[in-house]
């Protein structure tokens, strides 16, 4: 069993509110490492001004196939509080943790999520589903007003204020969502990372390529998924900000169906990008997925 693995079984068996977080001193000085962009700005929305966020895998990166750098080990060796998501999300991290010589307490932003299974496989994209956005976010200020005491109050209104924004967010994507034709909610995209999206929002999402993008698919594979979407159709395709178009636009060579532009699914966008927060990111997504679903393309 990874470091991970077992740190999210050990965790996931409790509630953050009831497990005991050492107070910080000095709290103007905390260092908080985030595993990866989204993540981390949930991170930084909730804890504000108050500590110094470092993420390991940036944005536009993809954290699946990962190597971390010196430069990371040395972020997560000087950390007081490391988030991961969890859900064998980050199969490089069991290795930098222990390696770095870290007295950093270890948190699961995912504990108290259901995980959706795709293919028999525990899906990590946990964030794809803003309720579930919301427990991060919960978990997260849990674990710091533990840890930062004198700042709880203002940890507390700062995510009670971001929570109300992600359901405002949820709210608006059932309802524009909702109103799509049954023969407008199946799309494609390279790899499979928008189960829980797909599951909160009444949508299928079909991949040539599974959870993990270091992963290939076979011809035997991307054979049947072509001739299924000859056979059945598909609304759209989209690429990912992750990962290369090429197999996407194969597939919409060999059937004809519209490539509907870029999904953000495991990171943010670079600085300048559409989607440079995780707010950004679901707004970005959302538009895109309306503008190629809301009418059939010509």
């Amino acid at each position: 069993m990874t470091l991970i693995k077992s740190l999210y079984a050990g965790i996931a068996s409790a509630s953050f509110a009831l497990v005991a977080f050492p107070a910080i001193a000095g709290e103007d000085d905390v260092q908080i490492v985030a595993s990866f962009s989204i993540l981390g700005d949930m991170v930084e929305e909730v804890v504000g001004d108050l500590a110094n966020v470092t993420t390991i895998v940036g944005p536009d990166a993809d954290a699946h196939v990962y190597q971390p750098s010196v430069a990371d080990a040395k972020a997560v060796a000087k950390a007081d509080i490391i988030f991961v998501n969890g859900l064998g999300f980050e199969t490089w991290s069991d290795t930098l943790i222990s390696e770095s010589g870290t007295d950093a307490t270890v948190h699961v932003a995912t504990d108290g999520i259901t995980p959706v299974k795709v293919d028999g496989e525990i899906d990590p994209h946990a964030w794809n589903s803003l309720s579930n956005g919301v427990v991060y976010v919960t978990n997260v200020a849990d674990v710091l007003k533990a840890a930062m005491p004198e700042h709880a109050d203002q940890i507390a209104a700062n995510a009670d204020a971001y929570i109300a924004e992600l359901e405002a967010l949820d709210a608006e994507t059932k309802s524009k969502l909702a109103d799509l034709p049954a023969d407008r909610r199946t799309v494609v995209t390279a790899h499979d990372a928008f189960g829980y999206l797909a599951d909160a929002y009444g949508l299928t999402f079909l991949a040539p390529v599974g959870i993990d993008t270091e992963a290939e698919p076979s011809a035997k594979d991307l054979a049947i998924l072509i001739d299924q979407l000859k056979a059945e159709g598909a609304a759209a395709l989209f690429v990912e900000n992750i990962t290369s178009p090429a197999l996407v636009q194969q597939i919409s060579d060999e059937t004809g169906i519209v490539i509907g532009g870029r999904l953000f699914s495991d990171a943010l966008s670079e600085r300048g990008g559409p989607a440079t927060s995780y707010l950004a990111m679901f707004q970005h997504n959302l538009g895109t997925l309306m503008n190629a679903l809301g009418e059939p393309a010509s």
